[in-house]
């Protein structure tokens, strides 16, 4: 029983998603229902998991199925499976996913537009998310990132606001360039990797544990570590990392590949806007990390310092732009843009606070980032109006919707207390020990990093000063009597959040003692067998 928990997990919004295909489409209240019990279900389900999880350990929970299996004659085997598992990287995001999945849903109860196509949209997400960050066989990643495209291109186009067309097809465009890039890198691999477990053949596989052995390389492949293939002036191995690069920088987003986002997020509904920012986004450091950085190791050691400065200019450039947003959503968005810019730079570094660093704080803005969605979205539900010149006095009108901002503007901040705090203090740990440490990053890049966090108090500082202190008033078409404080519904998404980043603030160690093991590891490959694959010149 329990070697299926994973695959119960990922495949329990599938299942609910067919059955409610044969439902009837005015029965709006049971497609809500069927969801809400499947996440609860899934809740269950990952509760079991953490009961039994080694944060000692490395991959757990893993299934393993033959999938596809083509014999192409001379040319050898075709191989996929279905390989799933989870480590200190993925089991956190996971954990993620379904929390904010179950409050997507209470977040969605008032959605009354075409309710069983949104709802059964929302539970394929589930499943395609989940199977991104589970997923261990290369062909099977790709199809579960594929999978996600379609979901959020018509949430946003159908659900979303006056601009929803441009928003989606914006989003839709930038993501199949990724996903193309990354393609290429995918058909490379396939020609390159040969799977040890089947002697005397020769078998391509996806296996992406075998793609980090260059052993299992095949002589003279495109990819070969031995013998890469030149193109231009550098090897086929390079062009490769920044292909996976740039195709899971567009995902996360990096400066200047992030346009797609502020306009997804304003156009998108409140619940799209929080599983775009807390989950999607995450999928982009979490490829890098799995993907580009141990399969080529040496071409990540050569390019960390684009890495790191790329990730510098994501940090400054999107807390100026959040500065300078008047749309509250807006502001979150380019806020966003700034704090997964930390994530490039705890990944640079290569050190084992740095990588630590960039996954707790990919797990800490994912429940931010969601908080800060949803209570924009109990502002635009009350008034149809994000804009912040509009609003003012807010705090005596609203207390407790203020004391929400309160805590998700100072936790997006990083003051102490919070999980931000954590996630950033050991980020800039990293950066700073890199140059000393194997000798990648200078600590400039570090010094750089931190003026993202004295714009990321000026922006929340002065938003919070125009929208709830003066005198009361409101512009625009807002009604003062629409505006309401929290009712429980709303309560049952905010304090949740709250709290997690309460507890991962003052209490880290839980979810550290889940990332240390995987940072270590990964930190140590990557140096080992980058230094031993780089060419001496």
């Amino acid at each position: 029983m329990q070697q299926y928990l994973l695959s119960g997990l990922l495949f329990t919004p599938l299942v609910a998603a067919f059955i409610a295909l044969f439902l009837p489409s005015h029965a709006s209240g049971t497609f809500k229902l069927v969801t809400l019990i499947t996440c609860v279900i899934q809740v269950v389900l990952l509760l079991l998991m953490l009961s039994v999880y080694d944060s000692t350990g490395g991959l757990q929970f893993v299934e393993q199925h033959a999938w596809i299996t083509l014999d192409l004659g001379s040319w050898g085997i075709l191989k996929a499976e279905y390989l799933v598992g989870l480590d200190g990287l993925s089991l956190p995001l996971v954990s993620l996913t379904v929390g904010v999945m179950l409050i997507t849903t209470l977040s969605s109860w008032t959605v009354e537009k075409n309710v069983k196509g949104y709802f059964i949209l929302l539970l394929i997400l589930n499943t395609a998310i989940i199977g991104t960050f589970a997923a261990l066989d290369f062909l099977l990643f790709y199809l579960f990132f594929e999978f996600m495209l379609l979901p959020m291109f018509f949430l946003i186009g159908i659900w979303g606001g006056a601009r929803r067309e441009y928003a989606s097809v914006k989003f839709f465009l930038y993501t199949l360039l990724g996903s193309i890039l990354i393609l290429v890198a995918l058909i490379a691999l396939y020609i390159s990797v040969n799977d040890p477990s089947v002697p005397g053949r020769l078998v391509h596989s996806f296996n992406l544990l075998h793609m980090r052995d260059p052993k299992n390389f095949i002589s003279n492949a495109i990819l070969d570590p031995n013998n890469p293939w030149m193109i231009g002036p550098l090897s086929a191995r390079y062009w490769a990392f920044l292909l996976l690069f740039i195709g899971f920088a567009i995902k996360l987003p990096m400066v200047p590949l992030h346009t797609w986002l502020p306009d997804a997020h304003v156009e998108a509904p409140t619940p799209v806007s929080v599983v775009l920012a807390a989950l999607l986004l995450k999928i982009g450091g979490y490829g890098l990390l799995r993907i580009a950085y141990p399969i080529f190791p040496e071409a990540a050691l050569y390019f960390s310092w684009l890495v790191a400065l790329l990730g510098v200019i994501s940090i400054v450039y999107g807390a100026l732009t959040a500065m300078a947003s008047k749309d509250l959503k807006r502001l979150i968005a380019y806020s966003s843009v700034s704090h997964m810019g930390f994530v490039l730079l705890g990944i640079a570094s290569l050190t084992i606070e740095g990588v630590t660093g960039a996954v707790y704080q990919m797990v800490s803005h994912g429940i931010i980032s969601a908080m800060l969605f949803l209570l924009a979205g109990v502002l635009y539900d009350r008034t149809h109006d994000r804009v912040i010149d509009n609003y003012s006095g807010l705090a005596a009108k609203m207390p407790v919707f203020f004391a929400a901002v309160l805590v998700a503007f100072f936790a997006s901040m990083g003051l102490p207390g919070f999980s931000g705090f954590i996630a950033e203090v050991m980020v800039f740990l990293g950066a700073f020990k890199s140059g000393s440490a194997n000798g990648l990053l200078h600590e400039s890049f570090a010094i750089i990093a931190t003026l993202g966090l004295v714009l990321g108090a000026a922006y929340y500082l002065w938003a919070l000063q125009r929208m709830f202190f003066g005198p009361f008033h409101v512009k625009g078409d807002a009604a003062a009597i629409a505006l309401t404080d929290l009712n429980n519904r709303e309560y049952s998404m905010l304090v949740p959040l709250a709290i997690a980043a309460l507890i991962f603030g003052i209490f880290p160690q839980p979810l550290i003692s889940w990332i240390n093991p995987f940072a270590q590891h990964f930190s140590d490959a990557v140096l080992t067998l980058g230094k031993s694959l780089t060419p001496i010149h």
